[in-house]
């Protein structure tokens, strides 16, 4: 993440625990199957950028073991604090106005990050930048405009509202420099920095109780925005929770485009 007064989605708001805890149930098995089969093990320098929660930086620690070493980063660290013991480093640092906060790493990963930094061509060259020739980079983000809607079956008035809702929330996304195309350039801008090896995938979650859990904690911490853009009533997005926290609404996520490559030796 980047320090913006405008950034919509505060770390310190009462429900980005819960939407961690949702990205970590929905995502962390994909991050996870790319980082193994990058080749992790004992011993690795790896930097988590934007760190947001702790299942990743965790996850890679256990993986690095007492040799290696995990730096995680964000502006805002209060959700990882509690994972800053060896071999875990935590600092607080903006990704896209700030130096890396140190070089030669085996592996670089950001997940839902970019996407939401303003100058994300330098956030980019920092993370090849901190990479040793030779190191990988990870990069995972969301691309809501390959896929708009929370309920892509949209066969009622309940999934009309919350693809209203949805549509709102976008538009406040984008009006704070959210690029809402990103995911999908992710491999081209990847060859043009210079990596090799470049290859990419997709995820895309359509139903589960994770996507309620998130969509729940989403609109609750963007409410009051919504309201004040006159995007949606009070009325109209307790109607729209009252639909989701029944279970019964099949609620997808924006893809998550999965790209990686290699910095090249010298």
């Amino acid at each position: 993440m980047t320090r913006s007064d405008g950034y919509l989605l505060d770390n310190r708001q009462n429900e980005a625990g819960q939407r961690f805890d949702a990205f970590a149930t929905l995502f962390d098995p994909t991050t996870f199957r790319h980082i193994e089969g990058l080749g992790i093990g004992p011993g690795w320098r790896c930097w988590e950028v934007g760190a947001g929660g702790t299942s990743v930086v965790s996850w890679l620690a256990e993986k690095v073991g007492p040799a290696g070493k995990v730096v995680a980063t964000d502006i805002d660290t209060s959700l990882i604090a509690a994972a800053a013991h060896p071999p875990v480093e935590v600092r607080v640092h903006d990704v896209g106005t700030e130096e890396p906060p140190a070089e030669g790493f085996d592996l670089v990963h950001a997940r839902l990050v970019l996407v939401h930094v303003p100058d994300r061509e330098r956030a980019l060259r920092s993370m090849i930048q901190a990479l040793r020739p030779g190191g990988l980079l990870l990069v995972e983000d969301a691309d809501p405009a390959l896929q708009p809607l929370i309920c892509p079956d949209e066969y009622g008035p309940e999934q009309r509202l919350a693809n209203r809702l949805r549509q709102g929330f976008r538009k406040l996304l984008a009006e704070r420099g959210a690029d809402l195309s990103y995911g999908r350039r992710l491999p081209r801008l990847l060859r043009e920095a210079g990596l090799s090896e470049v290859a990419a995938d997709a995820y895309f979650p359509m139903t589960s109780p994770a996507c309620t859990a998130l969509e729940a904690a989403t609109v609750r911490q963007i409410r009051s925005r919504l309201v004040a853009a006159g995007l949606a009533t009070g009325e109209e997005i307790d109607q729209h929770l009252a639909h989701v926290e029944t279970g019964s609404m099949d609620l997808a996520t924006a893809p998550m485009i999965s790209a990686w490559g290699r910095k090249r030796k010298a």
